[in-house]
């Protein structure tokens, strides 16, 4: 089955997601990451899961204010100002199993610790705000280093934010320890709701 989005958007095909394991295979997946960020491994990941049925989720647009336009032709339109109308909340949502999931992803090169300087204080309010809901928060930490991917709990991440008073790191033993792991896969490339079911046969 494939699906025709409208003009600009993804055309992505049915995929059965099943990867065999070896030597080879797992060459294929490093190969098939190279050169990928988190986020666009995220943005394909969502489009696999809504032309599959098994997942709405996407990106949360950035509101702007656009200030000024030039107009170097009557046909073209070019923005020279513009300025954020807020401070970002998260980067995704969406609906996974009949339940509102809500997250942000980031990357570090460090090997023993997730920076909290990447994240800010408006996004963990916000965070604990969907815990107070009865929505599922996390955010996908990537260690780029290590090639390895970590679903780590909001009620976590609020703790620990609290604890180090939104300082320094939280520890590279701490995020395997009660996050949890992102397989490897095939199609799509970082199949990270594997690592969400875990979480939520914690939650039951």
């Amino acid at each position: 089955m494939s699906i025709n989005y409208p003009t600009g958007s993804r055309r992505v095909s049915h995929v059965e997601n099943t990867m065999r394991t070896g030597k080879t295979t797992k060459k294929a997946l490093m190969f098939g990451k190279r050169g990928m960020g988190l986020e666009e491994e995220i943005n394909l990941a969502n489009d696999y899961y809504l032309v599959n049925h098994l997942a709405v989720i996407h990106k949360k647009p950035t509101p702007v204010t656009i200030v000024k336009v030039d107009y170097p032709a009557r046909s073209a339109a070019k923005i020279t100002e513009a300025y954020f109308k807020q401070a970002s909340t998260t980067d995704y949502n969406g609906v996974y199993q009949g339940r509102y999931i809500d997250f942000d992803a980031k990357e570090t090169k460090n090997k023993t610790s997730f920076p909290l300087k990447n994240l800010h204080a408006h996004q963990i309010v916000h965070l604990a705000n969907i815990l107070a809901q009865g929505g599922i928060g996390f955010v996908i930490i990537k260690f780029t280093s290590l090639n390895e991917t970590y679903v780590y709990p909001a009620k976590e991440l609020i703790a620990q934010w609290q604890k180090l008073n939104g300082k320094q790191s939280i520890s590279y033993d701490e995020i395997v320890g009660r996050g949890y792991s992102v397989p490897e896969s095939l199609s799509p490339s970082l199949d990270y709701l594997k690592a969400v079911d875990q979480y939520f046969e914690h939650l039951n």
